[in-house]
């Protein structure tokens, strides 16, 4: 569950952290640029502090088979997204779906930490045949974990992207309109509230 607090310590007001979530398996990767660009501008505009995971590095992810034997590296990345206060979630497409090691990631987070947390959807494709994966699997996926999951998904092929940008002139204006969604899921920090795991 989440819950709202107020009245920090000392007055003082923390930063929303905003989690990237990046499902490439190898690099340099489109996903993994698209995804921190996204996260840092909406941190830039929200006051927050920006942190992406890239899955590839996440060594021995792959081997685990329950959260107790997860390496330390894998059970802070777990405790990073279910901490966060906003998460930015991004993977290539692969016959119509997001990678398995994203997967197999998403698996072990804690069904009930993500409630009500904001979460922005990003994909990534060789062609536009991909482009239903954002409505017909990601957004299902965390409306299962009851995600408060941002209207605007971004989808983009290779012509989209080019060193590190977004080149079409309707995707940038979509790309505009999911930050603004970002920063207004953030709001209650710029009033003096934060949100937290309950324990």
């Amino acid at each position: 569950m989440r819950r709202v607090i107020s009245g920090i310590q000392e007055n003082k007001v923390s930063k929303p952290q905003i989690v990237g979530i990046s499902g490439n398996l190898a690099s340099p990767s489109r996903t993994l640029s698209l995804v921190v660009s996204t996260a840092e501008r909406i941190a830039r505009e929200s006051g927050g502090e920006a942190r992406v995971l890239d899955i590839s590095d996440l060594w021995g992810l792959g081997e685990i088979r329950s959260r107790a034997g997860a390496p330390p590296a894998v059970e802070a990345a777990l405790k990073a997204v279910e901490q966060a206060d906003l998460l930015v979630v991004g993977s290539p497409v692969y016959k119509g779906s997001y990678t398995g090691l994203f997967k197999h990631f998403i698996d072990f987070i804690d069904y009930r930490s993500l409630i009500g947390t904001p979460v922005a959807l990003l994909a990534t494709g060789g062609s536009d045949r991909h482009a239903l994966v954002i409505e017909h699997q990601l957004r299902p996926l965390f409306g299962f974990f009851q995600a408060q999951v941002l209207g605007t998904g971004i989808f983009l092929t290779e012509k989209d992207f080019s060193d590190g940008e977004i080149t079409d002139a309707v995707l940038k204006a979509r790309f505009d309109q999911l930050v603004r969604e970002g920063v207004d899921a953030l709001r209650p920090f710029r009033s003096g509230a934060r949100t937290e795991a309950a324990a």
